[in-house]
């Protein structure tokens, strides 16, 4: 790795196949704003003096490498960092409670590493962070709620994937993502999560790895307004909280190869933007919500691998998803299944309040044969007395009754 002279401001040897160790050298550039090793062979650990520059350091990527040992707990107050990644390598321990400093904090990516920690639930004073990423971790316990004042306002993407969480859905956690659930982010126009300092520009967005429309895809640039919940491959228990559906502006949500239980809640038909929903291989139970052909974008829908039961809704959105969408629930029915719904079953359903169109058109002709079937019956009776008696006086009497009773009242 080639050594950098001291006054520089933006160090950039990305992706050049370089290999050996961070030189002590680095320590000395304390004009430094930039700093990006990423994809390359690196190895060794990370420099202590990598926190002290944190004070005029704006990014840092040192990603794709081999970089092992922990991350250095001594980014100082006052910290400027907008951007810190240290994904894809061989780092251990844990967060460092330090980076709480680093107020500015935009973006931080610690996927695939071997960092064994719980929640680090001190990320709740970083109020500005747009990413979060510990995907593919040891990470383990339960996702805390926040016991400060300021909660993750910003936070547009959260990728807490293959790790060993554990416990209920974060419900508190749900409530504090504003930036997702208040829908003030369609006030503004949509723009690319960069920052341009003089002459250069930092972009965010590159490089991220997310699990998106069941695919591994990797993103050059990233427009703010796209919004990502990844908790899948974890231990959460428990069923499916409603203020889910309360996140309005989420297009991604992937809560598969969990413990979960309980029903889809039907919530989640509220989710107006979403385009990806994945509950695969959980244990969830109960009918698919006839609320989710209201989700207009939805591209990809998994719900394989649970017990779910009963008819598959039909119509929209569900017309474009085949039998893998469905696959393992061994008592749901109707298309693209090629197993057929017991029509003498399933028809009662069709009188409930949330049922479809097709169930209110029923109720609709069936109170009016009730009304024809009730007032056949009353004429024919009438014109029985009448034919009988030869006179109608019977039939005067009871109505006149009928009326005296009425006056009473």
């Amino acid at each position: 790795m080639p050594t950098p002279p001291p006054s520089l401001q933006w160090y950039g040897v990305s992706n050049n196949n370089l290999i050996g160790e961070i030189p002590s050298s680095v320590c000395n550039l304390t004009s430094l704003m930039g700093l990006d090793l990423s994809k390359n062979n690196l190895d060794g650990t990370i420099p202590e003096c990598i926190g002290n520059l944190s004070s005029s350091l704006l990014e840092i990527d040192l990603g794709n490498n081999n970089f092992h040992g922990q991350i250095p707990e001594n980014f100082a107050k006052g910290c400027m960092l907008k951007s810190f990644r240290i994904n894809n390598n061989k780092l251990e321990g844990s967060l460092p409670r330090s980076l709480a400093n680093c107020n500015d904090l935009n973006l931080l990516n610690a996927g695939n590493n071997n960092l064994n920690d719980t929640f680090p639930n001190w990320l709740g004073n970083l109020d500005r962070l747009h990413v979060l990423i510990l995907r593919s971790n040891g990470f383990y316990g339960q996702v805390d709620s926040f016991d400060v004042i300021v909660s993750l306002t910003h936070l547009r993407i959260i990728d807490l994937s293959h790790n060993n969480f554990s416990g209920y859905l974060p419900t508190l956690f749900f409530e504090h993502l504003h930036a997702i659930r208040e829908g003030y982010g369609k006030k503004i126009e949509p723009e690319y999560m960069k920052d341009k300092f003089g002459q250069v520009i930092v972009n965010y967005g590159s490089d991220l790895s997310f699990t998106e429309k069941g695919l591994e895809t990797k993103f050059e640039s990233l427009l703010s307004i796209w919004t990502v919940i990844d908790l899948s491959s974890n231990q959460f228990r428990g069923e499916i909280p409603k203020i889910l559906g309360e996140l309005h502006l989420l297009i991604v949500l992937n809560l598969s190869h969990n413990c979960l239980i309980g029903p889809i809640p039907s919530s989640l038909g509220d989710l107006s933007e979403l385009e990806s929903l994945d509950l695969s291989s959980n244990k969830l139970e109960g009918r698919i919500p006839t609320q989710l052909k209201n989700l207009g974008f939805l591209e990809v829908l998994n719900h394989s691998q649970n017990n779910l039961k009963g008819p598959i809704p039909q119509g929209k959105q569900f017309d474009t998803f085949t039998n893998d969408s469905y696959m393992g629930n061994l008592d749901l029915c109707g298309l693209p299944l090629s197993k057929s719904c017991d029509t003498d079953k399933e028809n009662p359903t069709k009188f409930d309040r949330d049922g479809d169109e097709d169930g209110d058109e029923l109720n609709w002709k069936f109170s009016i044969l009730m009304g024809y079937g009730s007032g056949l019956v009353l004429g024919m009776s009438m014109a029985y007395i009448v034919f009988t008696t030869g006179k109608p006086w019977c039939l005067i009497r009871i109505i006149e009754r009928v009326r005296q009773r009425f006056a009473k009242w």
